[in-house]
């Protein structure tokens, strides 16, 4: 459980990073947090065989998980282009601000992410949580960003 544990703050904290780094650093365009939240639905769905309440338990999990870190990953964004600033003109009172400004918003994205992970375990019967327990079950939301990071492997 432990390790289970610090896979999913690392992804989170992944998701945080790649967020950070806003649009123009990514190839290709993203899909939309709903798209995400639909391809993370379906591949749990296809590994684990959720039933048709589970698809929509997991759907409002993991969406509502999304709209609560909406203001998270806005902070973490406009840290880190005010960091760009800070660089360039060595303001280093404001790069140790701006620091502490991105690891509180990550600290909060890992909250939202871990809930949600919880939520959605909760709602798998005891077979689906022995699949997923034995399975590696990754991120499918793009560029490591997901609204729930579940990531589990052995």
């Amino acid at each position: 459980m432990r390790k289970a544990l610090q896979v999913i703050v690392g992804t989170a904290i992944m998701s945080a990073l790649v967020l950070a780094q806003g649009p123009g650093r990514r190839m290709g365009n993203p899909p939309d947090p709903a798209k995400r939240i639909e391809m993370r639905v379906t591949m749990l769905t296809k590994q684990l065989g959720l039933r048709a309440d589970q698809v929509t338990a997991a759907t409002k999990i993991f969406t509502d998980a999304q709209t609560a870190s909406e203001t998270a990953r806005t902070g973490i964004q406009t840290a880190r282009k005010s960091m760009s600033d800070a660089v360039k003109t060595n303001n280093t009172a404001s790069i140790d601000q701006l620091s502490r400004d991105i690891g509180s918003y990550t600290g909060q994205l890992v909250g939202i992410e871990s809930k949600a992970d919880a939520a959605f375990y909760a709602i798998l019967d005891s077979d689906q949580k022995a699949k997923f327990d034995t399975s590696h079950v990754g991120p499918m939301m793009g560029g490591g960003q997901s609204p729930a990071g579940f990531h589990r492997g052995n």
